[in-house]
């Protein structure tokens, strides 16, 4: 194998325009995006929920939370395929193989690290801010945007850690989106099966663009932590 040549070619197909690659790299981000569209409000609603309740039962939801963190994301594969299987409990919905599956497997991988960022800011947020507010009158819901509100940096956080880790997992994506050629192909099983075909050119160009992906979240929380607002 020739690097140099192959990320010649790599960056060729970048800048040329690829259909096929530019496919591949929308189907990511359009799946990887509504996933987190999906499953934030509700992590964060729990993690909210979790930070400022006391009930039976708390200790061992945020015990799930923080294990499911390092849920291996093959076996979240695995659980959906099962699920959505023909012969399995929702075959009747017919996602199997779907960019639907995809985006339900996603928003399962990334719920816990939503929901752990939020309680960890809740938890740390200055409680005078809920008390400000309900002392004024406002209402539970009122309190807990205002709350919110002074965390949002974090939660914020939360979000692009979220969705670092989805875009970059291939185990779910490949067991329930089987890697299907201008469906369910996105970056990391294309890179996968490119690779193994022994073209490293694609492969190469898709590493890229995750690589700035990643650099761009950094960016981003970089900026944020230095106007402040993730101390």
């Amino acid at each position: 194998m020739d690097i140099l040549a192959s990320t010649r070619q790599a960056f060729a197909l970048l800048f040329s325009g690829d259909a096929e690659l530019w496919t591949i790299i929308w189907i990511s981000l359009r799946v990887s995006l509504t996933a987190l569209a999906l499953a934030t409000p509700p992590a964060v609603i729990l993690g909210y929920a979790l930070a400022q309740k006391r009930f039976f039962g708390r200790r061992i939801l945020v015990v799930l939370i923080q294990g499911l963190l390092s849920f291996p994301t093959v076996v979240v594969g695995l659980i959906l395929y099962i699920l959505l299987t023909r012969q399995g409990p929702l075959g009747s919905w017919q996602l199997l193989f779907t960019q639907e599956a995809m985006i339900m497997g996603q928003a399962v991988i990334a719920f816990p690290v939503l929901a752990a960022f939020a309680l960890a800011a809740v938890q740390g947020a200055d409680p005078r801010a809920h008390e400000t507010a309900v002392s004024l009158g406002a209402s539970p819901l009122r309190a807990a945007l205002t709350t919110l509100l002074e965390v949002r940096f974090a939660v914020v956080a939360g979000v692009f850690n979220g969705f670092g880790r989805v875009i970059s997992e291939v185990g779910c994506a490949m067991m329930v989106g089987g890697n299907i050629a201008g469906v369910t192909r996105n970056i990391p099983t294309a890179i996968a099966l490119e690779t193994s075909k022994g073209d490293f050119a694609q492969g190469i160009a898709l590493g890229v663009v995750l690589m700035l992906f990643a650099l761009g979240i950094s960016i981003t929380l970089g900026l944020l932590q230095g106007r402040g607002g993730l101390k």
